[in-house]
């Protein structure tokens, strides 16, 4: 079972940062991290649509510039906003990155900076929209990302988006579910597991990965 360092383990270290993803490449080779365009139209790594909550500061970072990012301390980690060429310059050899594209107009960008950095990626994505113009630009590889609702419903929407994975709430992976998404073609990555003994439950009923914020949840 596959261990998804969300956000580059983000109990552990500070979330979607250069620091994060040298840090937690010591622990897996599969990283996530959620992205956005700055007002100065480069794509940077960073979840919310704000940067409130992670520097303390205030403003939406699609009306901040790149360098004015840059110049934030990201929980206290004594470095900004990083672009997304800069975590792909950070991300070592062999480490996969899974990319939550936060918003629309991002994938060919995205896709393009990957494919010269040579780093392999998985586009997820809560929207439809985003998932299709993913596969447009060229994405081979897309996980649908499941909060709730109608499972089988879930199911057909990663299969019609021609998805590879897809991504349900831990909570949903019960057997019935796992069993079936495997008979559509798809891997199954929960998120975000919360402890070791879920981790270990998950495994048991078949989940192909599991999306955690601290490497001890995946590790012995």
């Amino acid at each position: 079972m596959r261990c998804i360092a969300h956000r580059g383990f983000a109990e552990t270290y500070p979330e979607n940062t250069v620091e994060a993803i040298r840090s937690a490449a010591d622990h897996t080779d599969v990283i996530e991290i959620d992205v956005r365009r700055s007002g100065s139209d480069d794509l940077v790594v960073i979840h919310d649509e704000t940067v409130d909550r992670v520097t303390g500061y205030s403003g939406r970072v699609g009306d901040l510039s790149t360098d004015e990012l840059a110049a934030l301390d990201v929980l206290d980690a004594g470095e900004g906003v990083p672009t997304f060429a800069s975590v792909l310059d950070a991300t070592p050899d062999g480490v996969e990155l899974v990319l939550d594209l936060k918003e629309g107009g991002l994938a060919a960008d995205a896709l393009a900076q990957a494919r010269d950095a040579g780093v392999e990626i998985l586009v997820s994505s809560f929207s439809v929209d985003i998932l299709d113009e993913a596969s447009d630009a060229g994405a081979d590889r897309l996980a649908y990302l499941a909060a709730e609702g109608d499972e089988q419903g879930m199911l057909n929407v990663a299969r019609d988006l021609g998805c590879t994975a897809i991504h349900p709430h831990w909570q949903l992976c019960v057997d019935e579910f796992v069993d079936r998404a495997h008979d559509a073609g798809l891997d199954v990555h929960a998120w975000t597991v919360p402890s070791r003994h879920d981790a270990e439950a998950l495994s048991n009923v078949g989940v192909d990965g599991v999306i955690v914020d601290r490497p001890a949840v995946c590790e012995e």
